[in-house]
């Protein structure tokens, strides 16, 4: 049965609108996949340590070179990179931060674009077969055909180094106009309800 691996990002817990719909999804994911498997990692409440000079020092060596505090260091690397690999589809939910990535994320990616685990020393992406799905809660509208699209700085990095790495079958979905549930404009649980049917219609393509 397929596997899928969650992506949590926001800190917001109940208030996230990039996570409440993530759980539609997921559920859609589940129903449509009976018997599938998910697995979660939230990078709010359990923050990745940021790539330092012994995770550096153990990726360009071999294990039996490495040191206690260098295996310590790439030991969250490596499960993170098994996760990866297990999946057969990942789904990123996340806001966006000053019309980039939020440091959770970026840290993630780090960790994962490794050399020998997923590319080569020819630069060949290693990690190939896999769909990745990447729900992006922003204050504003960024979707593509807007005047918006100009300021996003997340779509283009975030599909570069996925592709760079092997995945090249990319979906970025904008969960936009999020700063109304912010100003009380709009009531959280409505605009999950107005999102929901694009956004599992969209994943479950």
């Amino acid at each position: 049965m397929p596997t899928l691996l969650r992506i949590d990002v926001s800190p917001r817990a109940d208030y996230s609108v990039s996570k409440s719909l993530a759980d539609a999804a997921v559920a859609a994911w589940q129903q449509k996949n009976a018997g599938g498997k998910v697995v979660t990692r939230d990078l709010s409440s359990k923050p990745l340590p940021f790539v330092d000079l012994p995770w550096i020092a153990a990726a360009y060596s071999t294990p039996d070179q490495h040191t206690p505090e260098q295996k310590a260091a790439i030991a969250v690397s490596n499960e993170l990179i098994d996760e990866l690999l297990a999946a057969d589809e990942i789904l990123i939910d996340t806001p966006m931060y000053n019309f980039s990535l939020p440091a959770a994320l970026k840290g993630w990616i780090d960790h994962i674009v490794r050399l020998g685990r997923t590319f080569n020393s020819s630069y060949q992406g290693l990690v190939t077969g896999k769909k990745v799905f990447v729900l992006v809660a922003s204050g504003g509208v960024y979707d593509p055909g807007t005047h918006g699209e100009t300021m996003d700085y997340f779509s283009g990095y975030t599909k570069f180094i996925l592709g760079f790495i092997g995945i090249t079958d990319v979906t970025i979905h904008f969960a936009s106009g999020t700063s109304g549930i912010a100003t009380g404009k709009v009531p959280l649980p409505e605009y999950i309800a107005q999102a929901s049917p694009k956004l599992v219609e969209a994943f479950l393509k």
